[in-house]
């Protein structure tokens, strides 16, 4: 076995492609701020919508940040749940299942916000005309089968909050993820609390992610171990296989 190394990883990231994000968060800029702050693991997870992730993989050449491609996906019982992969061609086979499943409705960016694809250097290619910020016809069990097909992990985004979270909205934990090895809680409540209030997380990997909207809302709390920055070895340190290892840490604490 290979040396074993350590990452710190942001494992929830928007850009401008997602309308609720700040014109800020484009590719040299996200780059930036994870060098800066020693994160050098990313994952991009913008609504319904991979159109930005080549270009942050490209702004990230070179700087020993691993970007992993992903998705924000809306399902249709209203709830976040993130897809991440290893590869381009995994992301953009999902974005097919995904762009036949969206209503045909516009985006309004007076109501919602621009979205903005844009290249490596952050300036402006096109606008995403169709509404992202919407559910799609993908069920929760869907997503799950469609994800493990194409060899990703998915990932219940923010489950403890009452829009678009898991608990909150489904008040349960459903069938198809009993054996999922991980949730994600929000930037907004501890482990501790998060598991006093909902008890059947308490079998679960727990990780914190800053679902990332503007630069300074990156947490950076989630620690690996890992031979290398890959789907199967984050699945390994979930499950604690071969010494590859997960934990949260706050730097304050």
């Amino acid at each position: 076995m290979s040396p074993l190394k350590k990452f710190r990883a942001e494992l929830h990231v928007h850009t401008v492609l997602s309308p609720c994000a700040e014109v800020e968060m484009i590719p040299p800029l996200i780059v930036q701020e994870a060098l800066d702050l020693g994160i050098n693991l990313l994952a991009i997870t913008d609504h319904n919508s991979s159109g930005n992730i080549s270009a942050v993989i490209k702004a990230a050449e070179g700087t020993g940040i691993h970007i992993l491609p992903g998705m924000e996906l809306q399902t249709q019982e209203e709830v976040h749940v993130l897809c991440i992969f290893d590869t381009l061609e995994q992301i953009q086979t999902l974005q097919k299942i995904v762009d036949v499943s969206l209503p045909p409705f516009q985006n309004n960016p007076d109501l919602f916000g621009e979205q903005f694809v844009v290249d490596e250097t952050g300036d402006f290619l096109y606008r995403e005309e169709r509404l992202l910020l919407t559910s799609s016809s993908v069920s929760i069990k869907s997503a799950c089968e469609h994800v493990k097909a194409l060899g990703g992990i998915l990932i219940p985004a923010h489950i403890n909050r009452k829009a678009f979270g898991l608990l909150p909205t489904l008040g349960l934990i459903p069938e198809e993820l009993e054996n999922n090895p991980v949730m994600e809680i929000s930037r907004h409540i501890t482990i501790q609390k998060a598991v006093e209030t909902y008890s059947q997380l308490s079998k679960y990997q727990i990780i914190q992610s800053g679902d990332v909207h503007r630069l300074d809302e990156f947490l950076g709390v989630n620690y690996f171990d890992l031979e290398e920055p890959t789907i199967a070895e984050l699945k390994k340190a979930f499950l604690k296989i071969d010494e590859r290892n997960f934990q949260i840490r706050h730097p304050n604490l």
